[in-house]
């Protein structure tokens, strides 16, 4: 699908969409707890159904109603004792995680409470991305752990005991113990080898799983005590804004927009709330940016510096292992803007210079952030970009809210 974005102003009011990143912890730790839980105010992105559709077949009741998702059924903790009786069964379940990284890092030692073999099936590039927290564990412990193309077969039986982990990998890794330790017979304990990036990650995780009564122990900066034999207990609670998201609303405002975003918390934990500082600082002038702990804030800054006076942005290392190298992707698709950038192994910098009306088409690289990063910055220029389907991924209703908005848009197939 190709997106042909006409120059305009963004005016109006608009909701903040639903936190992706809150809406797969939030299900994830309601199918972990004991009776009905009911989360208000899902947004049902392509990453959003993969999780749901693997915790269906999981042995989770999860029925949807407009915007609401109801959880019932035994937890899983409990229907992985049911299926480790079958551990022996040589068909193994099959779980799509689509191109979600975080339904499948955050469901592998979800798994592993059965002992039970589990396939998970997905996109080649999904599978191509690291997963070497997990092998490392499966190495020590002596699970099975086949990678394969467009899959990951495993089978096996977490142990409780201490995890000493890198705190420069995703924190999706951490977030996918801290969801299945508690319910383990004994005792664990993480140790995060620092530095420790995107930690804010880890403590929405936590949060999370406190809002269904599972205790997590923070002592000092990198040690983290989770009791065993934890039982969660399901509740009503709802999903609040994503600030990710909003990010490329607020970026409208940047560039002379008067839009005004609602139902964001004044008081969320989320890494990437802090992008209104980062765009107003942008703003006022070139100035450097660390990103450690909020990467997917990535594509729409660099967009924001490119249209305004450049910037200098500091550990970038991963975002080239997101849904694209974001870096590459970004430099390819500025320089058609006439914006020079500098990609390095853990930084990017972003020119300053004049921002023209691309000759060419642009790529959205599938990857839906890249794809609403130089959408905004076609808000300025005029022009298109192909590959538009990937705002599924996170946020499918984005060309409708920002066409609310006043930003004329037009959507046709590729093959017209």
């Amino acid at each position: 699908m190709i997106a042909r974005i006409s120059p305009g102003r963004a005016e109006g009011s608009v909701p903040a969409p639903p936190s992706k990143s809150m809406a797969h912890r939030l299900l994830i730790a309601a199918a972990l707890s004991e009776g009905e839980s009911t989360i208000e105010n899902l947004g049902f992105s392509e990453d959003i159904l993969a999780t749901i559709d693997c915790l269906r077949v999981l042995g989770k009741t999860v029925k949807i109603a407009g915007n609401r998702a109801v959880l019932s059924g035994q937890r899983l903790a409990k229907t992985a004792e049911v299926l480790s009786e079958d551990s022996t069964a040589e068909e193994p379940l099959i779980l799509p995680v689509r191109e979600s990284g975080s339904t499948l890092r955050f469901l592998i030692p979800v798994a592993l409470l059965s002992g039970r073999k589990v396939r998970f099936t997905g996109s080649e590039k999904l599978f191509s991305r690291p997963l070497t927290v997990y092998e490392t564990i499966a190495r020590e412990q002596g699970f099975l752990f086949e990678k394969r193309e467009g899959s990951l077969l495993v089978q096996g039986k977490l142990n409780p005991g201490t995890y000493r982990i890198p705190g420069d990998v995703s924190s999706q890794f951490i977030s996918g113990l801290l969801f299945t330790l508690p319910f383990l017979e004994e005792d664990s304990i993480i140790e995060l080898i620092p530095p420790v990036e995107s930690r804010p990650y880890i403590l929405l995780t936590a949060a999370a799983l406190k809002a269904f009564g599972i205790e997590i122990c923070f002592e000092g900066d990198n040690i983290i005590r989770i009791p065993g034999k934890q039982r969660g207990k399901g509740l009503e609670t709802q999903v609040e804004g994503d600030c990710s998201n909003a990010a490329f609303l607020e970026v409208l405002n940047t560039f002379g927009g008067c839009v005004r975003i609602e139902g964001l918390n004044p008081e969320t934990l989320q890494g990437d709330r802090f992008y209104p500082e980062l765009l107003e600082a942008l703003s006022h002038g070139f100035c450097e940016i660390d990103l450690s702990d909020c990467p997917d804030l990535g594509p729409v800054l660099f967009a924001a510096a490119a249209a305004l006076h450049g910037g200098k942005f500091t550990g970038t290392r991963r975002l080239r292992i997101k849904e694209s190298d974001r870096t590459a992707a970004m430099q390819a698709e500025l320089r058609k803007f006439g914006i020079r950038c500098e990609n390095e192994e853990n930084s990017f910098t972003v020119f300053p210079g004049n921002l023209k009306k691309p000759a060419e088409m642009l790529y959205g690289h599938n990857d839906h952030r890249i794809v609403m990063a130089l959408a905004s910055l076609l808000t300025l220029t005029g022009g298109e970009v192909s590959g538009a389907e990937a705002v599924r991924k996170s946020w499918p209703e984005y060309f409708e809210t920002i066409k609310e908005l006043g930003i004329e848009v037009e959507l046709y197939a590729v093959d017209q």
